[in-house]
């Protein structure tokens, strides 16, 4: 596996990448919660981009991966930051944005701030305001006490050791929260969601459905699919989702 290259961000936080040169609208990946951009979609999205001849770049937000910085430090504005900053620093003209669980966050927020540096939108299993509605709203009275009075909460998760929630991140995102005023996308939009996903319901794919508005929005109900989305079928309609906003 190739080293990868690393840039200074905001606040003096080293960002690793991966980048592969290629046509336009290059294509961005925004990965999940916790996730790096080491995972399956990351890499078959970087091998798909190769083979379109397309500009394709990954990374980590700041606590994750390989980039600086200790994960409990971080909240969502910081990372959307991140992602601004790469954007920013490593592509030219409008990209295609593919953001997966809080990377879809992210991408609303990049829509938002830069909607200029946005060719199309592709979100998988796209987690909007998932501090406000999953966690906090999901909380109970001790919980809520351990995040306010302690600082932090750990909640268990399926894919290793318990993730730790900071009163930061839950009070921080609600500086970003992306449901609760007008959110337009003036470009091609896909949501893809699997109506299996014991992580984020698909009643947020259709309340992002709902909320939203721009001229080229559709939502792709994977019947079956899990959070994961990364099975060789699920693969293929990332791959096709990104052709199809690319123009």
């Amino acid at each position: 596996m190739a080293d990868p290259e690393y840039l200074d961000g905001p606040e003096g936080r080293r960002l690793a990448y991966h980048r592969s040169a290629g046509a336009g609208p290059g294509v961005v990946f925004l990965g999940g919660f916790k996730s790096d951009m080491e995972g399956t979609k990351a890499l078959w999205l970087e091998d798909w981009a190769r083979a379109e001849g397309r500009a394709f770049l990954r990374f980590d937000y700041s606590g994750h991966g390989q980039s600086s910085g200790r994960f409990e430090d971080g909240a969502i504005g910081d990372w959307a930051a991140d992602a601004r900053a790469v954007i920013a620093g490593l592509t030219e003209g409008p990209q295609v944005l593919v953001g997966s669980s809080m990377g879809g966050w992210i991408s609303l927020l990049l829509a938002r701030s830069m909607p200029e540096r946005v060719a199309g939108l592709v979100t998988i299993a796209a987690a909007p305001d998932f501090t406000e509605d999953s966690m906090w709203g999901g909380f109970d009275a001790e919980q809520r006490r351990a995040l306010l009075e302690e600082g932090q909460v750990a909640l268990p998760s399926e894919y290793g050791a318990p993730y730790i929630i900071t009163r930061r991140l839950i009070e921080e995102g609600r500086n970003n929260l992306v449901l609760r005023s007008p959110l337009d996308l003036p470009f091609p939009v896909r949501f893809l969601q699997g109506t299996c996903d014991k992580d984020v319901d698909m009643s947020v794919a259709l309340q992002l459905l709902d909320h939203a508005t721009g001229p080229d929005m559709r939502l792709t109900l994977v019947k079956g699919a899990d959070h994961r989305f990364s099975n060789p079928e699920c693969l293929a309609l990332i791959g096709a989702a990104v052709a199809e906003v690319s123009g």
